[in-house]
């Protein structure tokens, strides 16, 4: 197989959804997860349980460093900036809000990217096949429609993105593999990744979209918010609502 890819897998129903979707393309794939220093783990926690359902091998990347430098975020500073809340939904793209966490997509694409590469110019050492009969992805689950107004979320950045990897590789530069990352739903409406997800039989079950990280969703938080909306648009209870609910009652004290 020639065919080679990583998925940047966060624990969110975004991330889950194109999860599912790059194993469906029966390339040697592997999800990366990154600590880089946010508020809580539960998404990392999440991030391992969807992996190992969907039987996906994954790296666990320590970069709890970056919160050092990407400091001027409420991701990586809790304790200087407050999450916002109980926002429009409207509001949400009118600024970019404290959430967003310093060029944080560009650190993680340059991790997986040199992750895949590293895994690509090993294979080739053995491979008896050409280059060019090798191709290479990086599986993103960004969203431009439904966002909190993230720059590195737009269609145009992943472009640029796309053309620095390519000039800026040896895989690019010398062997002529472009490393293309893949954005399957970024021109989708949140409730059309829930359609998606539904319809490809993603875990939406083990995902956590809360900035918060207690032992269920905050709710108010933006992320939570278009989460709600967009169950709420489908027309169905948010899985992961349900069995967040079901922890939460577990580990109360017995009366």
């Amino acid at each position: 197989m020639n065919r080679f890819g990583v998925v940047l897998l966060s624990g969110g129903l975004d991330s889950a959804t194109v999860a599912t979707l790059a194993r469906r393309e029966g390339c040697r794939l592997f999800a990366v997860t990154v600590r880089y220093g946010q508020r809580h783990c539960r998404e990392v926690e999440a991030a391992r349980a969807i992996a190992e359902r969907l039987g996906i091998p994954q790296r666990m990347i320590d970069g709890d460093f970056f919160r050092e430098v990407a400091w001027y975020s409420a991701l990586t500073q809790p304790e200087r900036f407050a999450v916002p809340s109980k926002r429009n939904v409207g509001e949400m793209g009118e600024e970019i809000p404290t959430t967003y966490v310093p060029l944080r997509n560009t650190f993680l694409i340059t991790l997986a990217a040199a992750l895949l590469e590293s895994e690509i110019l090993g294979a080739m050492e053995t491979l008896e096949v050409g280059p060019k009969e090798i191709t290479a992805k990086v599986f993103v689950g960004a969203n431009s429609i439904d966002y909190s107004g993230y720059p590195d979320c737009r269609p145009e950045y992943y472009e640029f993105m796309n053309h620095t990897l390519r000039l800026g590789s040896k895989l690019g530069a010398q062997y002529g593999v472009p490393m293309v990352i893949e954005t399957p739903i970024i021109r989708l409406s949140k409730a059309e990744i829930v359609r998606l997800a539904i319809e490809i039989g993603a875990p939406l079950e083990l995902t956590w979209s809360c900035y918060e990280g207690g032992e269920r969703p905050c709710g108010l938080c933006d992320s939570c918010q278009l989460r709600a909306r967009a169950f709420e648009e489908v027309g169905i209870a948010d899985p992961g609502m349900a069995v967040a609910w079901r922890s939460h009652a577990e580990s109360k004290p017995a009366a």
